[in-house]
């Protein structure tokens, strides 16, 4: 089914409510519902066919919930692309999707016609004065919804690509029913809700988790179009808002603001968090300082956003990220440390999984109505297994443990691991320790190059006073019981601020470069 029909219907029993608010514009569900209609209608008279994308370049704006929502009805394809994606990986991206139509800023055209070279699809520009509003003016709202199957493409959503170019993720109209359900029934969200959305929606926590939901159940949504710390604090306490979400980097932001002087938000049902994997003392901080306990958020864009989390008001397991959405997901975790599988010669697809409380690693695999049928023009079979009942299992690529009870706990991404004379060494166990410390905001560790261990552990700092030195890092770290031998950063640099993509998550790659 065309997601755009509940869509639809939510609007249509929400009438009156307030859908969408930016700024001093609120737009009720009935005008939404109007809008999105408008757009539908120049969609179809423009010729763009079922099947066809329609892409987006936009920060947090009304259009660009109308705009989705005139696609889908239409029964285009949505491509919410990466307003931060530099010249290269934005030229991919659109090319690759093919797009018929952009929808962008005014402020961006040039700069789209100068990276696109030529290859421009048409534009249209956002604002009061812009030719997506003058589209809307000049076509009459169409009630019709094009029919879509569960199996046919809703999104192409673009990874961010720090590793390459970046990977078209097919998400159906299904993939994104099943994860608005399960957020909806997992969250117990209703129309009462009200979000604070400044997770931006070319990612999946800002579409799929922090905005999709609210609308199928015809809650709130205030949109952040730029992140702010000051603004959102602003926001939080005005407008008192039930449900938040920020991307990691945006937690610490908070946590750290409030670190001195606290700001009490005792509105939030729930704040969800992630993006990457967040340091303990930064979560503790984010409680401290605003009252909120965090509820951690694991997903990718190809499971459509969330496969791991907490319900709200649970009390958090230190250092875990909480249990799978069984609604939703099959899960397995694979090892990955040389065990021998269930018989001999027998592919990782048939690996006897880890069971609960298995103090080993695994990778995690995934499998369910959330997970992505694949990419768009590319195979990547390497992401996929096939069990012996027929079922593909995704790769996520991330290693994980899993206690008694289910709750997994992070450990690495595959690739990310350090190889010290011989030792695995997970970066991300040394970060937590390290980010103890009480002078650093930020950290990263990677591996770099060492005559005699091969790979040494790097640490990359961002301090949050001025006067920190490599030397008293390094004698903090000798003492730490955690951080001794092989985990001990043999090398501390200190930075004022870290590489991140595009969604905000850690750019490794990039760190790898600046630091070789």
């Amino acid at each position: 089914m065309n997601i755009a029909v509940l869509l639809r219907r939510a609007a249509a029993d929400h009438a009156d409510d307030v859908a969408v608010r930016l700024g001093e514009e609120e737009v009720t569900y009935a005008e939404l519902a109007v809008r999105a209609g408008r757009f539908a209608a120049f969609l179809r008279a423009s010729g763009v066919a079922p099947g066809e994308r329609v892409g987006f370049l936009l920060p947090n704006v009304v259009e660009y919930v109308v705009g989705l929502l005139g696609t889908w009805q239409a029964g285009a394809v949505g491509v919410p692309l990466n307003c931060l994606f530099p010249d290269a990986p934005l030229r991919h991206a659109v090319t690759d999707a093919g797009c018929r139509l952009l929808v962008v800023p005014p402020d961006d055209v040039e700069r789209v016609e100068r990276v696109l070279e030529g290859a421009t699809p048409e534009l249209l520009t956002t604002g009061p004065e812009g030719t997506f509003a003058r589209a809307l003016a000049t076509n009459p709202p169409t009630d019709e919804v094009v029919p879509r199957l569960d199996h046919d493409d809703a999104l192409l959503m673009y990874t961010s690509g720090s590793t390459g170019v970046p990977k078209g993720v097919r998400q159906t109209h299904r993939n994104v029913a099943a994860e608005a359900d399960g957020a909806i029934e997992f969250y117990g969200i209703t129309g009462a809700d009200h979000v604070l959305n400044c997770m931006p929606m070319f990612h999946v926590g800002g579409l799929q988790l922090a905005s999709l939901p609210l609308l199928l159940r015809g809650g709130q949504i205030t949109l952040m179009p730029r992140w702010d710390v000051e603004k959102w604090l602003e926001l939080a306490q005005r407008l008192r808002p039930t449900v938040g979400g920020l991307i990691s980097t945006m937690m610490i932001d908070v946590g750290n603001r409030t670190a001195r002087q606290p700001v009490g938000l005792d509105s939030f049902r729930f704040c969800m968090f992630g993006g990457s994997r967040t340091p303990t003392a930064a979560i503790e901080r984010l409680e401290h300082g605003t009252g909120i306990p965090g509820t951690e958020i694991y997903g990718q864009t190809e499971q459509n956003g969330l496969v791991v989390t907490y319900h709200p008001g649970e009390k958090r397991r230190p250092d875990s990220m909480g249990r799978p959405l069984a609604q939703i997901v099959a899960t397995r975790l694979v090892p990955v440390d040389g065990r021998e599988t269930e018989r001999s010669g027998a592919g990782p697809e048939d690996t006897a999984d880890l069971e609960p409380g298995d103090p080993g690693v695994g990778e995690l695999w995934v499998h369910g109505d959330a997970v992505t049928p694949g990419y768009w023009r590319l195979e990547a079979p390497e992401k996929w297994a096939v069990d012996d009942d027929g079922r593909r299992w995704f790769r996520t690529g991330d290693l994980m443990s899993r206690d008694t009870d289910g709750y997994l706990y992070y450990v690495d991404r595959i690739d990310d691991m350090i190889v010290s004379g011989g030792e695995n060494i997970f970066p991300q166990m040394v970060e937590e320790h390290l980010a103890d410390h009480p002078d650093l905001a930020e950290v990263a560790v990677i591996g770099t190059a060492h005559d005699r261990w091969v790979e040494q552990v790097t640490a990359v700092v961002v301090p949050n006073r001025p006067g920190v030195t490599v030397e008293a890092l390094d004698q903090w770290c000798q003492v730490h019981p955690d951080l001794r031998g092989m985990h001990r950063p043999r090398r501390i640099e200190i930075v004022d601020a870290l590489p991140r993509t595009g969604s905000g998550k850690l750019n490794r790659p990039e760190l790898r470069r600046i630091f070789p």
